[in-house]
């Protein structure tokens, strides 16, 4: 994009009425047999396996045949969780190709939020490795939807085997019945402040072909590059940086199978070992890669740099394009959005800022009545969805009515973050409208912390909040009343620290813990969180 105002302008996606992934995308890139798609490294960095669009075709077909073998059909919802393999990506095409809706998962989570995920996706299947099952196994019992166990690596009794059926597997997929672009294609889940995770289901248009807008504004890419961009597979980032967009325009995509490690000196390595051109990382691994001599590598490979999650400290900035002559150019948007807001190539960069609008969205600046605000007022960031709902924005939240009346007002999708825009249309991140914790790139929901910590014994009631920290964003403090009989100590602060690791996923668990008498709260009763983050802010800021 060499002009934004142009670009803004020019900007069309074109939304057929039928559409698939699978075919339309990485099978007609496939006509060239030789055009690399995947480069996926092993956790050493030394080994790398190399998929052409032309094997993935091939095996996402045979794949997809092993899973009409099973009964599986359009519409089915699948559990996925497995590690930045290339498993991944067949076990993904096939089931689009199907028309049945991955629901990808990181393999951080415990077999208690495995099953509250199946349990309400109502899946049908769960696909995982060997290092995983023992946790699916776990979670079946009470998932009475479950009719497959799915092995992508080893056997195990009870289980199918990847490897034994997709051997006598055809490379042919035949008669499968077509998807329309406003079908579902997949469903992530997003965390929030009230309950559970949410449902977030994407249609064919809204993440396939909506994510172009990521792709190419913000990740500049070409059909020559090869993107490197840090994600779980089983985050809704996976979707911004390492499948639909960027297959869509041709390039090729890396992924390092590091086990969530993050090796701030073999990520530097790697960039260089295997000419990446395009990298995208949270902030948090900016941080910890400044603090290498950076003089060591050879990064002249590199020609953009992205990233997102969470805003990005200007001095980081600074001392990344002083070593590595790159600029970062940050991003934003959500699980149920594609890129809303960016630093483009085109525009001055504004260290610390969101950037502005994405071609393909108008967004605005709202207050609680959905009026725009002011010039440098903050309010809500939100999405206009009239007269014409956006290309890249999600369905719905799937089988959650009240969680879509919050969030649409009016004209608006509400995103739940706050902001402000400067007078040149530039947006300024001010932080979350609600009490979502984003640590480190992950997004955690102050609720389920809580929920852990109250099944200890020891406490009697709790508050999760986030407090700001130098490296992570932000971290995940408790502030914890003691049940009677107990008295506070350092071995129970690890004591809880331990039961919530086991409870639900380790990255959720709280990092600071402080004992208190008494918690805020509202005349209704309800902890008043607001206050607790703000004592943190202003601890942080003395």
């Amino acid at each position: 994009m060499p002009d934004y105002e142009k670009g803004l302008q020019d900007h069309y996606l074109d939304v057929p009425e039928f559409f698939n992934f699978g075919f339309d995308i990485v099978d007609k890139w496939a006509d060239d047999r030789t055009k690399l798609a995947l480069l996926s490294v092993d956790p050493s960095g030394e080994n790398a396996q190399h998929h052409t669009f032309w094997d993935l075709k091939i095996l996402s077909n045979k794949f997809a045949n092993v899973l009409r073998g099973r009964g599986i059909k359009k519409g089915d919802r699948v559990f996925i969780m497995l590690p930045q393999v290339a498993e991944w990506y067949v076990a993904m095409l096939g089931l689009m190709k199907l028309g049945a809706l991955p629901m990808p998962g990181t393999a951080l989570l415990t077999p208690k939020d495995i099953e509250y995920r199946i349990q309400t996706g109502e899946a049908v299947m769960a696909i995982t490795d060997d290092e995983n099952a023992a946790k699916v196994e776990e979670a079946a019992g009470a998932c009475p939807s479950l009719e497959h166990l799915l092995m992508m690596s080893g056997e195990k009794r009870g289980w199918v085997s990847y490897n034994q059926e997709m051997s006598g597997a055809s490379p042919v997929l035949e008669d499968v019945e077509p998807t329309r672009s406003d079908d579902p294609l997949l469903i992530y889940f997003t965390s929030g402040t009230v309950g559970y995770p949410k449902m977030v289901l994407h249609t064919q248009a809204s993440c396939a072909i909506g994510h172009i807008i990521s792709a190419k504004y913000w990740h500049d890419l070409k059909d020559t590059d090869l993107i490197w961009t840090l994600s779980d597979t089983g985050w809704a980032k996976a979707a911004y940086g390492k499948l639909f967009g960027q297959w869509t325009l041709g390039a090729a995509v890396m992924q390092h199978d590091a086990h969530g490690r993050f090796d701030a000196p073999l990520t530097l390595r790697l960039l260089e070992q295997y000419g990446v051109t395009v990298f995208c990382a949270p902030p948090t691994a900016y941080r910890m890669m400044v603090l290498e001599d950076l003089s060591r590598y050879d990064l002249d490979g590199l020609r953009h740099c992205t990233g997102a999650g969470e805003p990005l400290n200007p001095e980081v900035m600074k001392q990344w394009e002083d070593s590595t002559g790159q600029v970062i150019y940050d991003g934003y948007g959500q699980t149920e959005t594609v890129l809303l807001a960016g630093n483009f190539r085109c525009n001055e960069v504004r260290p610390g800022s969101m950037g502005k609008p994405a071609p393909g969205v108008t967004i605005g600046v709202v207050d609680e009545q959905g009026n725009e605000v002011p010039t440098g007022e903050e309010g809500q960031i939100a999405v206009k969805i009239k007269p014409e709902r956006p290309v890249g924005l999600f369905q719905e939240y799937w089988r959650d009515a009240e969680a879509m009346e919050r969030s649409f007002l009016d004209e608006w999708y509400l995103t739940g973050d706050k902001a402000y825009r400067d007078e040149d249309g530039y947006l300024w991140f001010v932080g979350r409208a609600d009490d979502v914790i984003i640590s480190a790139g992950y997004r955690i929901g102050p609720f389920e912390v809580e929920s852990a910590l109250i099944e200890h014994p020891a406490v009697a009631e709790s508050a999760v909040v986030a407090s700001p920290d130098p490296v992570r964003g932000e971290i995940v403090k408790a502030f914890v009343i003691l049940a009677p009989d107990y008295v506070a100590s350092d071995e129970l602060v690890v004591s809880l620290q331990d039961h919530v690791r086991t409870t639900t996923a380790p990255y959720k668990y709280p990092r600071a813990v402080e004992f208190v008498t008494e918690l805020p709260k509202t005349v209704s009763g309800k902890i008043r969180r607001v206050e607790l983050r703000q004592q943190e802010l202003d601890r942080s800021a003395g």
